[in-house]
């Protein structure tokens, strides 16, 4: 038994390096510009509850609406995340994932990586940010993922789109990005 979990080890490490290879490669292979970041974060104004006004979709928020992410600060100086969505309906069930979140950019703090299982982890790189911290745009350097968050569940529709238009700058391809059914639509927002 215990060699057949030496495999077994071997062969997800083996596999977590492959993967965490390719998704940095990605990038280059894209032939995209390096990602830029915001300048700087003040942390402690980061934390708390973000809405999901806007993301690519991903399959592990299918049915997902009502879409939130809460940050607190660590004993050990990590960040708990709590993202939370409502299936189907904003009265679905609640479906909730708990992980951790680390700086990798001591300089900026506006690089950080995600992660809610052992071994897996992803970049979080804080791309756009309003100086009152009511706004944040957080992607990945290969441009394969994208959340436009805010502290209410609603985005004035100028606002938006002067967002939309600076990470477009970025390289991302807006036209993947999904609304989020929030509390505060009429009807299910369109893409």
């Amino acid at each position: 038994m215990e060699a057949s979990m030496k495999i077994f080890f071997s062969v997800l490490t083996l596999m977590v390096t492959v993967w965490v290879g390719t998704a940095h490669a990605s990038g280059k292979a894209k032939n995209l510009p390096e990602l830029k970041t915001v300048e700087q974060v003040d942390l402690n104004r980061y934390l708390g509850q973000w809405f999901e006004i806007a993301s690519f979709p991903k399959r592990f928020q299918r049915d997902c609406t009502a879409t939130t992410a809460t940050y607190s600060l660590r004993q050990n100086g990590d960040i708990s995340v709590v993202n939370s969505c409502k299936l189907a309906t904003l009265d679905g069930k609640l479906k909730e994932a708990t992980g951790k979140a680390w700086v990798v950019d001591k300089v900026s703090n506006a690089k950080l990586l995600v992660q809610f299982f052992w071994p897996f982890s992803g970049d979080y790189w804080i791309v756009d940010l309003a100086k009152d911290y009511s706004y944040a745009v957080v992607g990945s350097p290969d441009r394969d993922y994208l959340w436009i968050l805010s502290r209410t569940p609603t985005l004035n529709a100028s606002l938006y789109s002067q967002i939309l238009a600076r990470i477009t700058t970025q390289g991302f391809d807006v036209s993947r990005l999904h609304r989020t059914w929030q509390p505060g639509f009429v009807s299910t927002p369109s893409p």
